[in-house]
């Protein structure tokens, strides 16, 4: 048994995670009037419940596209060549209600994305994949 099967023995899979950005111009009024950022938020954590993790964090650096999530591949999925997926202008609740069955069916590397979510597909640049958090 490798080291790393032995720091690993006893522990869950980490689980699909979804980066929520709540920065600079995902997430405010200004942008998006009309849109109740805060509860699409809560109603995004709620839907997921138990299947996954959703946090937000202040910027992804791809305004451009905004709102923008990302939803992170489990252990499991990883494993299986699931990396992580992002998505633009999520603006509606049934983005948010696709996402979390997208949760629920394993995330990416393990379940293809349901609905009308590949149309959601953005590309951002290696500088800002690889900033962010975790």
């Amino acid at each position: 048994m490798s080291r790393r099967d032995r720091d690993r023995a006893g522990k869950p899979a980490a689980p699909v995670t979804v980066t929520v950005c709540r920065g600079c111009c995902c997430g405010t009024q200004e942008k998006h009037p009309g849109v109740d950022h805060a509860a699409q938020f809560e109603r995004l954590r709620a839907a997921v419940g138990s299947a996954g993790r959703v946090r937000a964090v202040k910027c992804l650096d791809a305004c451009a596209q905004s709102n923008v999530v990302v939803v992170g591949p489990s252990g499991e999925g990883r494993a299986k060549g699931g990396r992580p997926v992002w998505l633009g202008w999520v603006l509606a609740d049934d983005m948010v209600d696709e996402i979390a069955e997208w949760v629920h069916a394993g995330g990416p590397g393990l379940a293809d994305p349901p609905g009308l979510l590949d149309l959601q597909l953005i590309s951002v640049s290696r500088r800002v994949r690889d900033g962010l958090p975790d």
